[in-house]
């Protein structure tokens, strides 16, 4: 036997199941056995390494679906040069180290053979989605597109399936669907103004000037936009200056990005992957219609939780597409903890509604809270049992996608050993990471 886990309370990722005092058994990358007897009647085995869970949680790897940043391909779906090496691997760690042993990275149009350019291969699985359709690069192009050489405008997503893909998306990313207040409207003020503006003045802007669905009709008048300009430090800058600044920053990629929802979606019908949407104020009209007119397609609606939502509009549209088989992601984004641009009424609204099945981190300009943290969150809330919230990060996940992590996501015989074993107290404190039956985090520290 490679290796025996002890003592530790063991939750199972399947939603329901919880035992108070367990042993894991492990030999050759695999789970191949669960004792949950009594203590004094379970049989010693010997193992070339044990681990004493006591006092801890053992419970499955956690599978995020839905990140960017950990790849050196194209970053985001605006198709923008690729992250530096260093960023890269400090992503990536920051992952391991918050418990996630498998991660789809849904930049949509990186290649496979991106994956692990940034260097030596990283202990984690790290697999990527494709969106490589026309009007899903040329929305990368009217926003960005600086990452894309003519590979990856050539490729397509048949080819990116066959080379190892594992779903499609992220089709309509924040970047071509009106986030743009992370970086391109900042760098648009500052070029046209000289001024530095926040990302959060930068998103106040933008809703004064087309609202939330993106439709200029709703904007602010001058007189509202001028007070606005003077919260963010544009004082004296003429409204229309600002409007146009802000108009051309966003727009000419959001049409774009929307047929590619279409396109999208007639794929996925096609071969049978998952389809990762971004779902937001500007789109989830778009993602109704398409969940509708695709019924066969696997189709998830990404960061449903999205600031963009009133908590009240998040609830209504994520039953709509759910009652219509789609189904519903969360992202922790910055909002759990670290609350720099976003804030967990959206997500509660959401988990308490009970109209979740996935949770992922998203990017959240590279401020993202662990998953493990909005976990302890709603089990300290008593939102969800902890079995429950576990399986939105592990079991769940892997129903959803298993293309990326169905030999994963529960702790049953059979299934790949990627196993955590975090505090009992804080599920958010990881102690040891497990993946393929191999430690690769012992006492919070990379081995």
């Amino acid at each position: 036997m490679d290796m025996v886990i002890r003592n530790g309370t063991l939750i199972t990722g399947d939603g329901k199941a919880f035992h108070k005092r367990a042993t894991v058994y492990i030999d050759a990358g695999k789970i191949v056995g669960v004792d949950n007897r009594p203590t004094d009647s379970r049989e010693e085995i010997a193992a070339r390494e044990t681990i004493d869970a006591a006092g801890s949680i053992v419970m499955p790897g956690i599978i995020n679906a839905h990140a960017h940043g950990c790849i050196a391909g194209p970053s985001m779906p605006s198709g923008s040069k690729p992250f530096k090496g260093d960023d890269v691997s400090y992503f990536r760690n920051r992952h391991l180290l918050q418990g996630t042993t498998t991660l789809l990275n849904v930049c949509g149009l990186a290649m496979v053979d991106e994956i692990d350019a940034v260097g030596a291969r990283h202990p984690i699985e790290i697999r990527v989605s494709t969106a490589h359709t026309p009007k899903n690069i040329q929305a990368a192009l009217a926003v960005d597109g600086k990452g894309l050489s003519p590979r990856h405008l050539n490729a397509n997503i048949d080819e990116l399936l066959a080379a190892g893909a594992v779903a499609l998306g992220e089709v309509g990313g924040g970047q071509t669907l009106g986030a743009q207040e992370y970086r391109f409207i900042p760098q648009a003020i500052r070029r046209e103004t000289g001024v530095e503006v926040t990302p959060v003045a930068a998103r106040r802007l933008k809703s004064a000037v087309l609202g939330r669905f993106l439709d200029p009709a709703d904007g602010a008048s001058d007189a509202d936009l001028t007070d606005e300009l003077e919260r963010s430090g544009l004082a004296g800058i003429p409204a229309e200056r600002v409007r146009d600044v802000i108009t051309r920053s966003v727009m000419p990629s959001v049409a774009l990005s929307l047929a590619g929802f279409d396109e999208i979606a007639a794929v996925a019908e096609r071969v049978g992957y998952p389809a990762i949407f971004h779902n937001a104020a500007p789109s989830a009209k778009r993602l109704t219609t398409v969940v509708e007119k695709h019924p066969k397609a696997r189709i998830v609606a990404g960061h449903s939780n999205h600031p963009s939502f009133l908590p009240e509009e998040a609830v209504s549209i994520a039953r709509d597409l759910r009652r219509k088989g789609a189904t519903i992601d969360v992202s922790t984004l910055d909002c759990v903890g670290t609350r720099w641009r976003n804030d967990a009424v959206n997500l509660d609204a959401l988990i308490d509604a009970g109209c979740v099945d996935t949770i992922s981190t998203d990017f959240a300009g590279g401020h993202w809270d662990g998953i493990l943290e909005a976990i302890h969150r709603m089990v300290r809330k008593k939102q969800l049992s902890a079995p429950a919230a576990v399986a939105l990060a592990t079991g769940n996940v892997a129903h959803a996608f298993p293309e990326l992590a169905g030999d994963r996501g529960l702790i049953a015989k059979g299934k790949r050993a990627d196993l955590i074993v975090v505090d009992e107290v804080n599920l958010s404190r990881v102690k040891h990471v497990i993946i393929a039956g191999r430690i690769v985090m012992r006492n919070g520290l990379p081995v």
